[in-house]
């Protein structure tokens, strides 16, 4: 592992000083090996594990590039992470998305027009009517993604979205009571649209804050007390 790491740094140095720019392609891979002082099964570990990373892309037929390294297509590799996350480490993943989200929020007020409000209004009607939690966190998703993207920036909505992937927010709701967790999501999120229609920056962070300290406190609190009786699935 110790000589894929070597190969992995080297490419890595390569595209750091430029020799391997965005979107250039890499030597051949016996020149590159040569270059590098690698073996070729070094290099190919190397490759794999960098392309895992989204930092190299390999076209069939055609070789290997690097990407075209935007931060939000480097996030992505990260969601897998939060995907598995339980415990403590799901909790750090929500403190880091409470300091982000409602500042965000906060941006996206005077931002939003008219119909992305009504789309707003559309998403929230719909969570209403779903009959699983799947259905659900579709919808929450939805919701909270469509006022960040407002932002214009990419890489913050990249980052939120690898904060609570799908899989982390569907097992926190199953294991709160399921009925008692959508209902008090329902309330923050109208909570949420009632500010962000008054364009209040101030009170849409503030909501947005509330809600995702919610969900932080009840998990910070299932992390050390033992519920008496099943919680509802």
């Amino acid at each position: 592992m110790a000589l894929t790491d070597d190969a992995i740094d080297k490419i890595k140095a390569m595209i750091v000083a430029g020799e391997l720019a965005p979107g250039s392609r890499l030597p051949k891979e016996e020149i590159l090996a040569g270059q590098l002082g690698l073996s070729r099964n070094s290099l190919r570990e190397a490759v794999r594990a960098l392309t895992a990373m989204r930092i190299l892309i390999t076209r069939q037929g055609d070789g290997t590039y690097v990407s075209s390294l935007e931060p939000h297509l480097l996030l992505e590799s990260l969601s897998f992470a939060a995907d598995v996350s339980q415990g403590a480490t799901a909790l750090q993943l929500l403190q880091v998305r409470r300091l982000l989200e409602p500042q965000a929020t906060g941006l996206a007020a005077p931002l939003l027009k008219e119909q992305d409000l009504q789309e707003l209004r559309n998403i929230l009607d719909r969570s209403r009517t779903v009959t699983t939690v799947e259905e659900f966190v579709a919808h929450d998703i939805a919701f909270h993604l469509r006022i960040v993207e407002a932002v214009g920036n990419p890489v913050l909505s990249m980052l939120l979205q690898v904060l609570s992937t799908r899989t982390q927010r569907v097992r926190i709701v199953r294991g709160s009571r399921t009925r008692d967790a959508l209902d008090n999501a329902h309330r923050d999120h109208e909570q949420i649209l009632d500010a962000l229609r008054s364009r209040d920056a101030l009170l849409a962070a503030s909501a947005a804050t509330v809600h995702i300290t919610a969900v932080e406190q009840w998990l910070a609190t299932s992390l050390t007390d033992v519920p008496e009786e099943p919680l509802t699935c």
